[in-house]
């Protein structure tokens, strides 16, 4: 019998450029990515923007830090105040995180600030209906709600 070789298919690794983009919009259509058995890096996420009042969405997260364990603070939650993380967080939302497909595919993610030097090369894709389409002051950047909750970047 002649032997066959099972050639698994390698997932492709798409590249999303984060900047000037809606973060909620952008997480979706990755999230979709990723439960399609695809490999997702997200690069520049301190530069995607969230849309609405500036001190009121500031305000928002940091009353969200205030919600931790009634017994001990070290059980958590635990509140991302970094950009990668918020979106890390902002797309575990999106998937089954319970089901093994949603593990699976939130395995898949990778979140950077900024662009790592492996990704210089690759062709940077964004998502036409997640780009802001106002001027940038009607917006508030990941990295710049990071900034007010405490990231040092």
């Amino acid at each position: 019998m002649a032997e066959q070789k099972t050639m698994q298919k390698q997932p492709k690794i798409i590249v999303v450029d984060a900047t000037n983009s809606i973060a909620g919009r952008m997480c979706s259509h990755v999230s979709k990515l990723l439960l399609q058995g695809n490999r997702v890096a997200i690069v520049n996420a301190e530069k995607a923007m969230l849309s609405g009042n500036r001190a009121k969405t500031i305000e928002q997260y940091k009353e969200h830090l205030e919600i931790n364990s009634v017994t001990n603070p070290i059980h958590g939650p635990f509140h991302p105040r970094r950009p990668d993380t918020m979106l890390t967080k902002m797309v575990r939302g999106m998937v089954p995180k319970r089901k093994s497909s949603g593990m699976a595919a939130f395995a898949r993610l990778r979140v950077y600030i900024g662009v790592p030097e492996e990704m210089k090369k690759s062709k940077l894709e964004s998502f036409s209906d997640s780009k802001i389409t106002k001027p940038e002051s009607y917006y508030i950047s990941v990295g710049g709600v990071a900034r007010e909750l405490g990231w040092k970047g």
